[in-house]
């Protein structure tokens, strides 16, 4: 009996023993993840466009006025195929951060994206290419009264910030752009430095060799740098935004006389007759304020204003000096989400080219970027001559369609995006169709194809 009782108390705290260390391999903790990688925070992304724009004046040249991106009328386009390397900053980082974006474009729309110097007489056809971006990016965590968010470097090539529409398609509310965005910069190659003042207000400052423009004799059309200056606020959990940005300095070309032989040889007075003026201290002035507030949830209005100005150009053909040009204007957009397949909007815009300087249309392959250099472009033309102006209205209404797809690691969603709209000028001038309307109609739709490789 006493056998028993001890083989039972011993096999007892044997199985407890069992099962004590069960648990212990039951609740043994892994080995930690190990940290993120630099690499492991960087995204391959991009999308790929095309569109058509039916122009229901029929243009004999084929062109659609006052239109960039979307100035072929009636005809299939290839818009753009885009790949985007990046590693944003990490926007909760307390000690320094570093990161980076190359994005690059191929398609019909480089013909615009050029930065000079960079590519721009590289293919002969509709279809180009162009860089995007190309910079570095470091986080400075120099807080101080005046920073409670540190430093942003951005050094190299960028996007503007002036305006509410961009470059990539897929980030903006409409497929056709404002007269705003065709008339100010695209991008710059430079330095631009963010202040995080507070959690509401940002203050960016930096220079720039100057509009759409690289570096040497090649990359920027002048000698002279500009300055760029913007500011950004948010209010109400960020469902106000509000940014101010300029960007002033010397753009016009040196090549700008009659014989092609560039500044200041060949003119009387050494002033190139085109400009009537020194293109290394002749300053253009570009500025932009938009807004945006998000009502509700599924409704958002935005306001997109802008002033330019240029001290040349405008010759008085008495003096052969400059008197100077200028355009403005602001457009209105309302954007309705009504579910996750569909979204409406509209735009209504009014722009003054004061001078006829800012609005054009350029057939040729290489029109606008020969203008940027001072280059011939005997195809590009504008709307009359600089001693008059034309007044703008353009309306647009579309509807942003965006089915999902099959699963799959790369493409969520497809969008297509049908839209009308209708330009008109109010004070009498007939730009359109060749120059013999004074209006314009058009329909047009694109797809955009938005992908993810990481």
């Amino acid at each position: 009996m006493k056998w028993s009782l001890a083989a039972g108390v011993a096999m007892a705290a044997l199985a407890a023993g069992s099962a004590l260390g069960a648990d212990a391999v039951v609740t043994k903790s892994a080995p930690p993840a190990p940290p993120p990688t630099f690499w492991d925070s960087v995204t391959i992304t991009g999308d790929i466009e095309g569109s058509t724009t039916i122009n229901f004046a029929n243009p004999y040249n084929g062109i659609n006025f006052g239109r960039l991106f979307d100035d072929r009328a009636s005809t299939p386009n290839f818009n753009q195929a885009v790949l985007t390397v990046a590693r944003a900053l990490d926007p909760k980082a307390t000690g320094y951060d570093f990161g980076f974006k190359f994005q690059a474009l191929v398609g019909e729309d480089a013909r615009y994206l050029h930065y000079l110097g960079e590519f721009d007489y590289l293919m002969h056809t509709r279809t180009q290419f162009a860089p995007i971006e190309a910079n570095v990016l470091a986080h400075l965590p120099w807080t101080s009264p005046v920073s409670e968010g540190g430093i942003d470097l951005k050094v190299g090539q960028f996007a503007t910030p002036l305006g509410l529409e961009v470059i990539t398609a897929p980030d903006n509310a409409f497929y056709s752009h404002s007269f705003i965005f065709n008339a100010g910069p695209f991008q710059h190659t430079g330095v631009l430095a963010t202040d995080h003042v507070n959690s509401w207000l940002d203050i960016s400052a930096g220079v720039t060799s100057g509009e759409n423009t690289g570096l040497g004799w090649a990359g920027d059309n002048n000698n002279s740098p500009s300055i760029l200056g913007a500011i950004s606020m948010n209010f109400f959990d960020g469902k106000l935004l509000i940014n101010a940005a300029t960007h002033d300095g010397p753009e016009n070309p040196m090549q700008l006389d009659p014989l092609m032989v560039g500044w200041p040889n060949g003119v009387v007075g050494g002033t190139p007759v085109s400009c009537g003026c020194n293109p290394n201290n002749t300053w253009r002035f570009l500025n932009d304020l938009n807004v945006t507030w998000k009502v509700t949830d599924q409704f958002t209005l935005m306001l997109d204003s802008a002033y330019y100005h240029d001290n040349g150009w405008n010759v008085n053909p008495f003096t052969l000096r400059s008197q100077g040009v200028s355009a403005y204007g602001a457009a209105l957009y309302a954007l309705y989400k009504i579910n996750d397949l569909f979204k409406v909007g509209g735009r209504v815009e009014v722009f003054r080219d004061n001078n006829n300087f800012f609005i054009g249309a350029f057939p040729g392959y290489f029109d606008f970027v020969n203008v940027e250099h001072g280059y011939p472009a005997p195809s590009a033309y504008t709307a009359g001559p600089q001693n008059q102006g034309t007044t703008y209205l353009g309306l647009t209404g579309g509807v942003t369609i965006t089915p999902e797809l099959p699963k799959n690691p790369y493409v969520q969603n497809v969008v297509l995006r049908p839209e009308a709209r209708w330009d008109t000028t109010l004070n009498g001038v007939a730009p359109f169709a060749g120059r013999t309307k004074n209006n314009n109609f058009t329909f047009a739709v694109d797809v955009v194809l938005p992908f993810t490789i990481k």
